[in-house]
């Protein structure tokens, strides 16, 4: 059994809120690209997705240039917005996040990881603007894997901490996020306060309906197996 135990988190939907970005930000896309605007729920729904594979599920219809225009507008869209804002605000962390994050970091028996729908660029700029750097020692982005639920994420993550999959959790606000975790041989740990309801986060073991809860949560999943 392994030394160390690693906690992966997805981000968007998890541990920071960019609801209003990511809505104005596809809504601008859409209409620049002159595609009929999918649906509030239908976005949200698809929040977690890389970006190649999200635009085929908002306009299933259209070509594949016209997703790869729509994603390119979406981008630029997204980091308009966070320019003006700026990242606390364009996308600030849940209540309690923050401090449950920087507390499980402080625990010698955790490493913490990222595994995102996020480009590196949009991680690294996320990481910048809450000060989150050197807290994951791990960071799983879209350009260098298939979009989940694909497991190849969380089976980077292991093979880079060499921890074992049953020592690791899945944190994730979507049916995406736990499909990966289960494909992966990994438990997960749903939240109840993302994108998705909880009656699509099958796959997870345990939901959580705060922050604060995700400490016990955690011991008690591995306390199980002893």
């Amino acid at each position: 059994m392994s030394a160390l135990r690693l906690v992966v988190f997805d981000v968007d939907g998890t541990l920071v809120d960019s609801q209003r970005t990511i809505l104005e930000s596809m809504r601008r896309a859409f209409e620049a690209v002159g595609v009929t605007q999918p649906t509030r729920e239908d976005v949200l729904g698809i929040v977690g997705l890389s970006l190649d594979v999200a635009m085929a599920e908002l306009a299933p219809d259209a070509p594949r240039e016209t997703h790869h225009a729509l994603a390119d507008a979406y981008k630029s869209a997204y980091v308009d917005r966070r320019a003006r804002e700026g990242t606390k605000l364009s996308s600030p962390f849940f209540p309690g996040a923050r401090d449950t994050l920087m507390s499980l970091a402080a625990r010698e028996d955790l490493l913490l990881g990222v595994a995102t729908g996020k480009s590196r660029r949009g991680l690294d700029k996320l990481i910048a603007g809450h000060g989150l750097e050197g807290v994951f020692v791990t960071e799983q982005v879209a350009d260098f894997h298939p979009s989940k639920p694909h497991p190849a994420m969380l089976e980077a993550a292991l093979a880079e901490t060499g921890v074992q999959a049953q020592e690791a959790v899945m944190i994730g606000d979507t049916s995406f996020d736990m499909d990966m975790a289960r494909a992966a041989g990994i438990r997960g740990i749903g939240v109840g306060w993302g994108y998705h309801d909880a009656a699509r986060l099958s796959a997870a073991d345990r939901i959580i309906e705060r922050f604060d809860d995700l400490p016990a949560a955690l011991d008690d999943i591995w306390r199980r197996d002893t």
